[in-house]
C-alpha cells in the first residue's frame, strides 16, 4: 500500500499515547532545522579562505538564514491549515537539499548566501509543522510529553551541530559538510512519507485567504492563552541564542578553549536538557503545567544571574560558568516545552497557523539574542550573556504570571 493511500490519524483516537517511533521522527523534522543554523560556524575559516568571503558576508549567511526562516514560518503555518502536512514536509526537505546542493558548490560568498535562504525556505516547513502535527494527533499530557521531546531535540541540535560540522569539515571539507546535511535532509523526507499519513484531517482543513489569515494571526495575538506562554518561549530561547553568539568570545576568548574543546562543551551540556525533557511530563502531572513553566522561569532567572557573577568574580573559570550554565539550561528545558504546549493546545483547528506564529516570534527572540550580546559594548561576553539571560527571564516571569491553567492541563 503506498503512503498516500493510508488513512489519516484521528486526533481523538491519538490522544492517549504516544508512539515511540513518530515522537522520534517529529523529534527529527523539528532538529532539522536547528542543526542546520550553526553546524558551518567551525567552517568559517576554510569557507573565507577558499570563497574569499569578509566577516560580514560569512555573517550574512547566518542572519539571512535566521530571517528566511522565521518568515517562512508565517507562511507554511496557514498553507498546513488549508492543504495538510503531509505535502509541504516532503516538499520543504527537498527544497532544503536542493539549497544545500548549492551551498556545496557555491564559488561565490553571494551564491553562498542564496544557498542558505533555499535551506531556510525548505526547512521551516518540517520544524513548524512538528509542532503542528503532535497538536493533530496528541492533547493533554500526552501532547506536552511529545513536544517535550521535540524541543529538547530543537536545543540539543544546535549543541552538536558545532562538533559535526567541524569534525565533518576536518575530514572531508566544509562543501561536503551542506551535502552530508542534504542527505539527512532527503533521508528524513522518506522516513516520514513512508511513516505516517496525512494528519490534519480533511474536516478541519481551513479556508486559504489573505483576509482570514491575518485574522487568525491577529486574535493570536491578543489571545493571553496564546501570547504568555509564546512570550516565554521567545525570552528563553532569546537567552539561549544570546549565549551560542558569545560562545566563542567566552569559551574561546576568555576561557582559552580550543575550537575542538568548545565543540566538545556545547555537546557536553546537551544531556542536562535531555533531562530537563523527560522531567516535563512527571512534573506537569504532580505540579501543574503553569507552576512548573514558572518554576522553570525561576530557575533559568537563577542560572543568568549566576552566569553574570561569575564574569565578575571568576571570568576565566570553566567550571563556574559550565555551572551556571547548566542551572539555565534546565530552566529552559522544563519550561520551554510545557510553555509551547500550552499556546498550542486551544487552537486544534488553527495548529498550523499557532505554530508558525509560535515559531515566528521564537526566532525573531533568538535573532534578537544573538544581537543584543553581540552590541553590549563596554562589557565581557560572558557578562552580556548573564545579564541578557536575567531580563529576559524575567520578562517572561513578569508576562506569565497569573497564567490561567489551559484546558487539557
Amino acid at each position: 500500500m503506498k503512503p498516500s493511500s493510508r488513512a489519516p490519524v484521528p486526533a481523538e483516537n491519538q490522544a492517549g499515547t504516544a508512539n515511540r517511533g513518530v515522537v522520534l521522527l517529529l523529534a527529527a523534522l523539528a532538529a532539522i532545522g536547528a542543526l542546520s543554523t550553526n553546524i558551518i560556524l567551525p567552517s568559517f575559516p576554510a569557507m573565507s579562505k577558499t570563497l574569499g568571503a569578509s566577516d560580514a558576508q560569512l555573517g550574512l549567511t547566518l542572519s539571512v538564514f535566521f530571517v528566511v526562516f522565521a518568515a517562512g514560518q508565517l507562511f507554511v503555518g496557514p498553507l498546513s491549515d488549508r492543504f495538510g502536512r503531509r505535502k509541504l514536509v516532503i516538499g520543504g526537505l527537498l527544497v532544503f537539499a536542493a539549497g544545500g546542493v548549492v551551498c556545496a558548490q557555491a564559488a561565490a560568498p553571494a551564491e553562498l548566501i542564496v544557498g542558505r535562504a533555499i535551506q531556510a525556505a525548505g526547512v521551516c516547513a518540517a520544524s513548524v509543522l512538528a509542532r503542528a502535527i503532535a497538536r493533530d494527533m496528541y492533547e493533554g499530557e500526552t501532547l506536552a510529553r511529545v513536544l517535550a521531546m521535540v524541543i529538547v531535540a530543537m536545543a540539543a541540535a544546535p549543541g552538536f551541530s558545532p562538533l559535526l560540522g567541524g569534525m565533518t569539515e576536518k575530514m572531508i571539507g566544509w562543501r561536503m559538510t551542506f551535502l552530508t546535511v542534504s542527505a539527512f535532509g532527503l533521508a528524513l523526507s522518506m522516513w516520514y512519507a513512508f511513516r505516517l499519513p496525512e494528519t490534519h484531517v480533511a474536516s478541519r482543513r481551513m479556508p486559504l485567504a489573505v483576509g482570514p489569515i491575518l485574522r487568525i494571526y491577529a486574535s493570536l495575538l491578543i489571545d493571553p492563552r496564546f501570547l504568555r506562554p509564546v512570550i516565554a518561549v521567545m525570552c528563553l530561547t532569546g537567552g539561549l541564542y544570546g549565549f551560542f553568539a558569545a560562545a566563542p568570545s567566552v569559551l574561546m576568548g576568555a576561557i582559552k578553549l580550543s575550537a575542538l574543546e568548545m565543540g566538545l562543551f556545547f555537546a557536553a551540556t546537551v544531556p542536562v536538557v535531555f533531562a530537563a525533557g523527560l522531567a516535563v511530563p512527571r512534573l506537569s502531572h504532580r505540579w501543574g503545567a503553569a507552576r512548573v513553566i514558572q518554576a522553570g522561569i525561576v530557575l533559568a532567572l537563577v542560572g543568568g544571574v549566576m552566569i553574570y557573577l561569575a564574569s565578575v568574580r571568576y571570568p576565566s573559570s570553566l567550571t563556574a560558568f559550565t555551572f551556571a550554565l547548566c542551572v539555565f539550561l534546565m530552566g529552559m528545558g522544563v519550561a520551554n516545552p510545557l510553555s509551547t504546549a500550552q499556546a498550542l493546545s486551544p487552537f486544534g483547528a488553527q495548529a498550523g497557523a499557532a505554530s508558525a506564529m509560535l515559531g515566528f516570534i521564537q526566532m525573531s527572540g533568538a535573532a534578537l539574542g544573538a544581537m543584543l550580546v553581540s552590541t553590549m559594548a563596554g562589557i565581557s561576553h560572558m557578562a552580556a550573556v548573564g545579564l541578557l539571560i536575567s531580563v529576559f527571564a524575567l520578562l517572561a516571569f513578569i508576562t506569565f504570571w497569573n497564567q490561567p491553567r489551559t484546558a487539557g492541563f
